[in-house]
């Protein structure tokens, strides 16, 4: 992101950011003219049921970013698909859409469409929480800009990453972000796709207030996977989605005391062939989480209303199961 070391670079980059958000702005005043021509403000059944977050409540469904920036674990043609379509237009209309339905919380990532999409959103009066995905990279930005930038109420150390610095036995780094993001203020999460990793900072007695919990560990190093059944179900790509791995992250889920986020509940769209997929896909995960905690699932709403049936899925299954 911006060094500051190019001006010329940095007052382009500025001005195509205010462009960006000028844009979004713009959709958002059309898209609140047309709910004041007739269209319903909320989605009909009620409230969506909610979880605690620090000082904040949040919905126990919250909109991922992964279509969003086109990552589809589909292959790249469904990649440039997705990316093409959720121009930051459409990205503010898509978060407009959520917040009617009671979906009060984005997870995103620190990137110029996700930036201009909350600017717009907040010059438009919405209440929406935002909690930011962050690889911590030394090509990313500083901790500090993005909570300059987005004003998030969280931000999570990207799960990949973590696996990755575990695994090579640098889990300090991992660490020494949550203290980062503490000392900015704000909210500090763990995410993994290897459950052994929130198992070891929980019982480590880490300082996180969140963890983000993915259904699979799409991250197993090559020598784990050639010990692993032949096919994994689910398989589409070279991304192995084995159908064990959900009981075994929800196990862990259930064992640490922070609100965890579940993710990758449909398996990236594998379990989203049937409708009834999708349906006991919501049911296995709030059965298997905690009441004190939320999924967090991507939506790609181009050819049907996902955020209404999804809302509808989680104030079905979480209500009961809520605090």
């Amino acid at each position: 992101m911006d060094t500051g070391e190019d001006k010329p670079n940095v007052t382009g980059r500025r001005r195509f950011l205010a462009q960006l958000t000028a844009a979004a702005t713009s959709a958002f005043a059309a898209g609140q003219a047309d709910r004041a021509d007739g269209s319903p403000a909320e989605d009909p059944g009620g409230p969506l049921p909610t979880i605690q977050l620090g000082r904040h409540r949040v919905s126990r469904l919250i909109a991922g970013w992964n279509p969003i920036a086109g990552h589809s674990y589909m292959g790249p043609f469904m990649d440039r698909h997705m990316r093409e379509y959720f121009t930051v237009e459409r990205t503010v209309a898509f978060l407009r859409r959520c917040e009617s339905a009671g979906i009060s919380a984005w997870q995103f990532d620190h990137h110029e469409k996700g930036i201009a999409a909350i600017r717009a959103l907040r010059q438009g009066g919405s209440k929406m929480k935002f909690i930011c995905l962050h690889a911590a990279r030394s090509a990313d930005a500083p901790v500090e800009k993005v909570v300059a930038d987005t004003d998030p109420i969280a931000i999570v150390h990207h799960g990949g990453v973590t696996d990755k610095l575990f695994r090579e036995g640098k889990s300090q780094q991992v660490h020494d972000f949550v203290k980062r993001v503490h000392d900015a203020g704000v909210m500090a999460g763990v995410s993994a796709h290897n459950p052994e990793c929130i198992k070891r900072v929980a019982d480590e007695g880490w300082p996180v207030d969140l963890f983000m919990t993915c259904f699979y560990y799409l991250t197993r190093p090559p020598e784990e996977l050639q010990k692993m059944e032949p096919v994994p179900t689910l398989k589409v790509g070279h991304y192995p989605f084995f159908a064990s791995d959900p009981m075994k992250m929800t196990e862990v889920v259930r064992q640490v005391d922070q609100p965890c986020l579940g993710f990758k509940i449909l398996a990236a769209g594998r379990k989203c062939r049937h409708q009834q997929s999708v349906r006991e896909a919501f049911r296995f995960a709030f059965d298997r989480i905690k009441p004190t905690d939320a999924v967090l699932v991507g939506m790609y709403p181009r050819f049907h209303d996902q955020v209404r049936e999804n809302a509808g899925y989680a104030r079905q299954f979480g209500l009961a199961r809520s605090t």
